[in-house]
């Protein structure tokens, strides 16, 4: 049987690996795993972090506005700018999972990372 957690965490992979298409191919996995989100009370709510690191990026600028920020918005993501002089940042939510995508200004290279909303821990397995 699967469990919320596990529902949750595939969910969010999809919507990485989908926003990760949008800038090109060759996306390499830098986190996949379940975290203890609570940290006043260790092993009770857990949650998934999912992302992907992109060095060469087709257009990165472009294709997070024109491409990315409709598709989530479309699909529910709400989107919040929270860019800095040295990268563009897009954090997207919806339903208690975030995700952000980062596009270094220098090198166009983007990293995407998300984490699912906190489940109970007794929910999750």
């Amino acid at each position: 049987m699967t469990s919320e957690l596990d529902r949750l965490a595939g969910e969010l992979t999809d919507v990485i690996d989908s926003v990760a298409e949008a800038f090109g191919t060759a996306a390499d996995q830098t986190v996949n795993g379940e975290l203890d989100c609570d940290p006043t009370q260790p092993g009770n709510l857990l949650c998934w972090q999912y992302g992907v690191r992109l060095e060469q990026a087709g257009e990165p600028e472009r294709r997070l506005a024109e491409v990315v920020l409709p598709t989530l918005e479309q699909r529910g993501w709400q989107a919040y700018d929270r860019s800095t002089p040295r990268e563009l940042i897009a954090r997207f939510s919806r339903d208690g999972a975030d995700l952000t995508v980062h596009v270094a200004r220098a090198s166009h290279a983007v990293a995407i990372i998300g984490s699912t909303r906190p489940v109970p821990a007794a929910a999750a397995g």
